[in-house]
């Protein structure tokens, strides 16, 4: 099976509080005071207590479209990039140089070479790495890119792989779009990023870490317009449904015991439940149909209260949260799961 040797979660330096950022865009796009009040009870809702941003806040009347924007995040995501790998690589006792394969994956900009090769270039991986860029698969993107390093290792046991997720949601920020979805987006998504380090059953690092037994994945029916982005010149503008909460009260409890079931497993065999923050809805979704309390998903609540949703990285960070802060006992059964465009589901068996 393959281990999960370390998972490195990493921040901008900017960090600001919810009202600050919700001045920030009241002053960017909304054009009456109707509408900032709107946008304050809306933040206000959203359980978000402080952000990272990529650029100081200062920096963000300047980005005048989509090129300034995404020349700010080639800049910014190549240096978080780095720092995750790094950090995760320094966890697992592992250098740059022994890395066989490197996934990345972010849903905020655009970047040809791919993050994975300006990452690999810059921390000195070997020129032979295997690189799997991945764009489009949003907050799903941090538990899918797990399963797939699951998927090659098993077919390369003494190998290491890598994954990296950097999400700078802020620099999708739409001007002077009032859209309740674009009010939603600016007061719930922020920047950050993290790094995986996962490796083959016969690596010799094997023994160290939660190990993956199994995956699932499940593309919703009829869902498309559900979560993903509206490609236009001035960007990527958020498309946000109201009815993601409707599809995990649908689908996430079958989901689950697809997972589970072939194992012998119910719901209460898990000990560790590394949940996507997706927003106070989601969260209580999730929390009302697998019959979970809020101390299962503490993790996840407090990942959404001081860093907000950051798409596809959440999820890691509160793996990375997880592992330092609530040790699993040897046997112990954990599940890793989010959900994203698609609309999609993507949940991991771990055991300790």
């Amino acid at each position: 099976m393959t281990t999960v040797a370390a998972v490195h979660g990493v921040l901008p330096p900017h960090r600001y509080p919810q009202r600050m950022l919700t001045d920030l865009f009241a002053r960017l796009c909304l054009p009456d005071p109707t509408s900032r009040a709107l946008a304050e009870r809306l933040h206000d809702n959203t359980g978000v207590a402080t952000r990272h941003l990529a650029l100081p806040i200062e920096r963000y009347p300047e980005l005048d479209g989509f090129t300034a924007a995404n020349d700010a995040f080639l800049s910014v995501a190549v240096d978080l990039g780095c720092e995750a790998v790094l950090g995760a690589l320094a966890d697992a006792g592992l250098e740059p140089e022994d890395v066989d394969l490197v996934m990345s994956t972010t849903v905020t900009g655009i970047a040809v070479p791919s993050l994975d090769s300006r990452i690999a270039a810059r921390i000195g991986m070997r020129p032979d790495v295997k690189r799997v860029p991945m764009l489009g698969l949003g907050c799903l993107a941090g538990a899918a890119g797990v399963a797939r390093l699951h998927d090659f290792l098993r077919g390369w046991p003494t190998s290491v792989a890598v994954l990296v997720s950097v999400e700078l949601c802020s620099l999708t920020l739409q001007r002077q779009d009032p859209s309740t979805a674009n009010t939603i987006a600016a007061g719930l998504f922020g920047d950050g990023a993290a790094a995986v380090v996962a490796v083959g059953a016969d690596h010799p690092r094997s023994a160290g870490g939660p190990r993956v037994v199994d995956t699932v994945s499940h593309q919703y029916p009829d869902s498309e317009r559900a979560m993903g982005w509206d490609v236009g010149s001035g960007g990527l503008k958020i498309v946000l449904g109201v009815e993601v909460p409707d599809l995990v009260r649908t689908y996430l409890a079958a989901d689950v015991e697809q997972l589970l079931g072939p194992h012998g497993l119910g719901v209460d065999d898990v000990a560790r439940w590394i949940c996507h923050p997706g927003g106070p809805k989601v969260i209580e979704t999730i929390q009302s149909v697998l019959a979970l309390d809020a101390e299962d998903l503490a993790m996840t609540w407090r990942s959404l209260n001081r860093i907000g949703n950051l798409s596809s990285a959440s999820v890691l960070h509160v793996f990375a949260d997880t592992l330092a802060e609530r040790p699993a006992a040897p046997g112990d059964w954990g599940v890793l799961l989010a959900m994203g465009p698609g609309f999609c589901a993507e949940l991991v068996l771990l055991r300790w």
